[in-house]
């Protein structure tokens, strides 16, 4: 598998460039400026980090609704030879681009990308300037803005603001008939790997594309097809190996995250004029009666609350940030991320494929209902779900949360109009995957029931949902922050409940600010806390999964178990042990699908004959969750 750094690793080309680095830099509070002209730039700005934060070089909090943005670029020849295009990964919130002053892209929505074309102003040898200006109102409520605070110091759940270009900025050339688009789906029943393919440009009479797929280094198909339209859509058929462990070691899973690299050429005759790497995975996730499926079996969620942010950073961070973050998630024994309120960078989601870490990818939400504001998120989910769609590790989307956005669904019917429209349209996007309408309480329509539950009790925890029947109970009669789990007009059948925020245990050892839903006072209070809460949660049966808040500590939230840089709280493999739970003959099998902890066969093997012998269960060794294989300890 190639392993570049590319910034959108699902349609990587050979030939692009890094922007990122020193741009010209002005604050434009009052919005004196109109035209890249009038912009006077007193000041440098380290992209793509946002001007709030350290890394960028300015580190300035304040209120600022309009900066500005410059760089000169110089291309080569080869630069020029075809279409150049401009590729932003995320601008927060409204941004226009100029290329030697004249406009070039628009877009709006803070989270997604954009592309624009800068190939009439490109000419070797000769300089473009290229300015961006990005308004982003601090004090709009109805736009999507996640954990953004409105205020002018972070308060309660919401941090710092970022303003502005916060995700990589790069150029790309591309031949004028090109590839736009790859969309990646698995139909495990049939065996089959779908890609529908956009092309970009004329389209010659000879146009056709080929798709290899590889395991490794070992071909899996090589597929031809004619281009008569812009978009193409087929299904690779692959070759069943029949017997299950045959299959297993082609499947997509947090224990054994088997990628299939893809190499797509858009070719006309026998020439090679475009060329993409990709990959895809074969997987499917389902619902089914009150089980979350993997790969047609029961799984197990074990998940941790991710914030993405970062102490210098905020919402941006270097690739080997992305990639640690995940390394520790599967460090800490747990299989997946809830990534709350932020729609992270495709790099990370890279990570998450490749080291397996299931995902739920959530919608940044707005405070307000109203016209615009339901625009605007209905207009940015539908890029968010285009732009992630392809990426294995996904296994729910999440359009809202703890009703943000809309505070009066138990009385308001446009409200749950609203939240069902959001349902059912993601639905109709991607029927693969199950959808949460909206996650913790008040449910009108998901296809999980998730429940924010911060008792800190493990005794209330385990009489709440410690069987079928005391949970079927608790979804009727527990009122969790004084919301009902369910709304009526909504039937809850046998969906999988998952109690998707709980613990936020605060431990902090420096007595500085900050607040948990509780607090221990040491680290071995810390271990022993934490530890005896996820026992309880392992007892609850009604449950399929969990989500514990949080993987590290926030700004004034200390409720990680990393601190903001990272470094854990107590010994990894303590908390991942008690993060697994007990195990038992009955829950390991010599089969990867059905382990939820994210270990190799052999591994299982050795677990599952010292299970059956009576002897005791060698503890994890946490480098063996990122491997794949896992040691004795």
């Amino acid at each position: 598998m190639r392993h570049s750094t590319h910034p959108e690793p699902l349609l990587e080309r050979d030939h692009w460039r890094d922007l990122n680095g020193t741009w010209r830099f002005a604050f434009d509070d009052e919005g004196r400026w109109f035209r890249p002209d009038e912009v006077v730039f007193d000041r440098e700005i380290v992209v793509p980090y946002a001007p709030e934060s350290r890394r960028s070089g300015i580190h300035d909090e304040g209120f600022h609704p309009t900066v500005w943005y410059g760089t000169t670029l110089h291309l080569t020849a080869e630069e020029c030879a075809g279409r150049v295009l401009l590729h932003f990964g995320a601008v927060d919130y409204r941004a226009t681009v100029w290329a030697n002053g004249h406009v070039v892209a628009l877009h709006e929505g803070g989270h997604t990308p954009f592309t624009a074309e800068i190939t009439e102003h490109a000419r070797a040898g000769e300089p473009v300037e290229i300015v961006v200006r990005a308004q982003d109102n601090p004090h709009d409520l109805a736009k999507p803005r996640g954990k953004q605070d409105w205020q002018r110091e972070p308060h309660s759940i919401w941090y710092p603001r970022t303003t502005g270009i916060w995700q990589t900025v790069w150029l790309e050339w591309v031949p004028e008939t090109h590839l736009r688009r790859l969309r990646w789906s698995a139909d495990m029943e049939s065996w089959e790997i779908g890609v529908n393919l956009q092309v970009s440009g004329p389209l010659p009479a000879d146009l056709s594309v080929r798709v290899r797929l590889y395991r490794d280094h070992d071909l899996l198909a090589d597929d031809r097809y004619a281009v008569r339209h812009p978009e193409v859509s087929r299904r690779i058929a692959l070759s069943d190996p029949g017997i299950d462990d045959f299959r297993n070691d082609l499947l997509w899973s947090p224990g054994h995250p088997q990628l299939l690299d893809a190499r797509v050429d858009l070719m006309q005759g026998d020439t090679v004029i475009d060329r993409v790497y990709s990959y895809t995975a074969l997987r499917s996730v389902q619902v089914k009666g009150n089980r979350f499926l993997l790969n047609g079996r029961p799984y197990y969620l074990k998940m941790v609350l991710d914030q993405g942010y970062w102490p210098d950073g905020i919402m941006s961070a270097s690739d080997d940030e992305l990639r640690r973050d995940v390394e520790l998630t599967r460090q800490l024994g747990f299989n997946g991320a809830r990534k709350h309120q932020k729609i992270e960078s495709p790099r990370w989601l890279y990570w998450c494929d490749r080291l397996g870490l299931l995902v739920w990818e959530e919608m940044p939400s707005p405070y307000r209902f109203t016209q615009v504001a339901v625009q605007r998120l209905v207009r940015e989910w539908t890029e968010v779900v285009e732009r992630d769609i392809s990426h294995p590790c996904i296994v729910a989307w999440v359009p809202f949360n703890e009703s943000w956005g809309v505070p009066d669904l138990p009385t308001n019917p446009a409200h749950r109009d609203y939240v069902r429209t959001l349902y059912h349209l993601t639905k109709t996007f991607d029927p693969t995957r199950p959808v949460i309408g909206n996650d913790g309480w008040e449910h009108v329509a998901t296809d999980i029931i998730t429940i924010h539950d911060y008792a800190d009790d493990p005794e209330d925890l385990r009489r709440r949902y410690g069987t079928l029947e005391s949970t079927r109970i608790s979804l009727q009669q527990q009122q969790p922050a004084d919301r009902v789990i369910t709304l009526s007009g909504f039937q809850a059948a046998e969906q999988p409940v998952v109690l998707s925020e709980f613990g936020g245990i605060a431990y902090i050892p420096d007595q500085s600010n900050g607040w948990g839903y509780s607090e221990s006072q040491s680290e071995v209070d810390f271990v022993e806390d934490y530890t005896t809460l996820l026992a309880a949660i392992h007892e609850c049966h009604g449950l399929s999964g969990f989500c514990y808040t949080q993987l590290t500590d926030t700004f004034q939230e200390k409720n990680g178990l990393l601190y903001e840089d990272r470094t854990p709280k107590a010994d990894l493999l303590k908390l991942a042990k008690s993060t697994q739970g007990r195990r038992t003959a009955r829950e390991m099998t010599i089969d990867p699908l059905m382990n939820p902890f994210g270990n190799s066969p052999r591994w299982l093997n050795r677990q599952y004959s010292a299970l059956v012998a009576g002897e005791e269960v060698a503890p994890l060794d946490p480098g063996g969750l990122v491997t794949g294989e896992a040691s004795e300890d």
